[in-house]
């Protein structure tokens, strides 16, 4: 099967959106604390979801995971444990840096380590990619991606500063404390590297993509065993610390006894369909991933950024709809829209720089 690029970035695109989108289920969940709605989501987005994809769409599942040798297994898993701790201090990087500023951040840094580092340790980057057009081209979407990162961030950055002194008589508290975006840098440098872990995983799964494409796999969905055993390496580290809050607040009373901390009824059955559905939703993300990944042929390691793209895109796009963006400036609003309009560029660049590699 001749891989399309074009087709990739469609992938990817839809894969962005259900990743800004997954989260919109869990704000209708009610009387459940963070930890358990979390667990509970996470069982299907870790759990359920893949292995329920995997073994609709993939041949002997079992079989080739059995094949596939231990070192592989062990480095899928340990990335996505890495990756675990990514996510879960990527709400420290909200709380210090603010929203747009640290999504920015981490999801930059995340871009930037999980496109450029599995290319440099295969000597792609310095090899092959850089002596062909296409793979200069894609290079260039890469840069002009992060760039259009470093501007939507930028923007989302004026924009809680405005929405502040509208909130504020006193401008200094509209600012983060100089301690506070010290100390959130540096966890969003962490956040950012462990985050990035997730390619590293997949990188690492190209052993079980072979033996899935061996057993009969469709190339369309050699990836989804590979995301098996990451994404329950990510499990662990989720499970360990939400278990670990919810013995800690005791917040397994609300889910045990169907009352919120109030005493109020809770409706189980509508808080599992929630994250049932919000929990699917996360784990689309990775199934339209894999899918645009095997159709971006030689430089698929170009994935990364077009994912990280596309969840800004759509992340910023749903801001709007749910009138974050109230209260910003026009010159606010001007930067956000060039900034989209980079990462949309970038996405389309990164296209057709594969598009060209598979064509030559």
């Amino acid at each position: 099967m001749t891989p399309n690029p074009l087709l990739g970035v469609l992938f990817h695109w839809l894969g962005g959106l259900a990743s800004a989108s997954f989260y919109v289920p869990y704000r209708a969940v009610r009387g459940w604390s963070w930890e358990v709605f979390w667990l509970i989501g996470g069982v299907f987005s870790w759990i359920i979801a893949p292995w329920l994809f995997a073994g609709l769409q993939t041949h002997q599942l079992l079989a080739v995971l059995a094949a596939t040798p231990m070192r592989t297994l062990a480095l899928c898993y340990f990335f996505g444990v890495l990756w675990g701790f990514g996510g879960l201090t990527f709400g420290l990087t909200m709380r210090y840096l603010g929203i747009s500023l640290g999504t920015a951040v981490a999801l930059g840094l995340t871009a930037a380590f999980g496109t450029l580092i599995p290319p440099l340790v295969s000597g792609q980057l310095f090899g092959s990619l850089i002596h062909s057009a296409g793979g200069r081209v894609v290079l260039l979407g890469v840069v002009v991606a992060l760039a259009g990162i470093a501007v939507v961030g930028k923007a989302g950055h004026r924009k809680e500063q405005e929405q502040a002194r509208q909130h504020l008589t006193d401008q200094d508290h509209a600012l983060p404390k100089a301690t506070d975006f010290r100390r959130g840098i540096a966890v969003a440098v962490f956040s950012g590297i462990m985050s990035s872990c997730f390619a590293y995983g997949l990188d690492a799964g190209g052993p079980i993509r072979h033996l899935t494409l061996a057993h009969g796999t469709g190339t369309l969905w050699q990836g989804l065993p590979v995301l098996v055993v990451v994404l329950l390496g990510g499990f662990t580290t989720n499970a360990i610390w939400c278990v670990y809050l919810i013995i800690k607040n005791a917040s397994g009373r609300t889910f045990a006894a169907g009352m919120d901390a109030g005493g109020a009824n809770i409706s189980l059955r509508r808080n599992f369909l929630l994250c049932a559905l919000g929990g699917t939703a996360w784990y689309l993300q990775f199934f339209f991933y894999t899918m645009g990944e095997s159709q971006m042929g030689r430089y698929a390691f170009s994935s990364w950024t077009l994912h990280m793209s596309s969840i800004i895109i759509f992340a910023t796009v749903w801001g709007l709809a749910l009138k974050e963006w109230k209260g910003a400036s026009r010159r606010s609003f001007t930067l956000m829209s060039a900034g989209l309009l980079t990462l949309i560029g970038a996405t389309v660049v990164i296209g057709l720089g594969n598009y060209l590699v598979v064509r030559g």
